[in-house]
């Protein structure tokens, strides 16, 4: 449904060499925001008006290490349950297009604190009103 391309930067490396684990979940967290953008939706205007998208859960795969200047595809499919947002999210190393990362990310919508299902996020996201 939509992908990123990044590269990774030497100080996202740990002492041995590869991804810090905990910078996947910020690839992920970068792509989604990009689609967002892409869908017009920002997250500055929905919190303006009350409205934020919190994770609720997240299911995390690491499969093949990334490593300093690798560059990768982040790839990003959304769907809905009730009000919660399911993305499936898989990050590739471009060179050889091997699965690095797998991700299930839920994400639930609250207005003013209080769980809420965002018409704004389900038009963005799925195109549903």
């Amino acid at each position: 449904m939509f992908e990123a391309r990044m590269e990774v930067r030497d100080y996202e490396c740990d002492i041995e060499g590869i991804v810090n684990n905990a910078n996947y979940l910020h690839y992920t967290e970068h792509t989604r925001h990009l689609f967002l953008k892409e869908r017009n939706l920002s997250f500055a205007d929905m919190h303006n008006k009350g409205v934020d998208a919190v994770v609720a859960r997240m299911e995390m795969q690491f499969k093949t290490a990334l490593k300093c200047d690798d560059e990768f595809i982040s790839c990003l499919n959304v769907e809905k349950e009730g009000i919660k947002f399911i993305f499936y999210q898989d990050i590739y190393r471009a060179s050889d297009n091997r699965l690095s990362f797998r991700c299930k990310t839920t994400l639930v919508c609250l207005q003013d604190g209080k769980l809420c299902d965002s018409e704004d996020y389900t038009r963005a996201l799925i195109g549903e009103k």
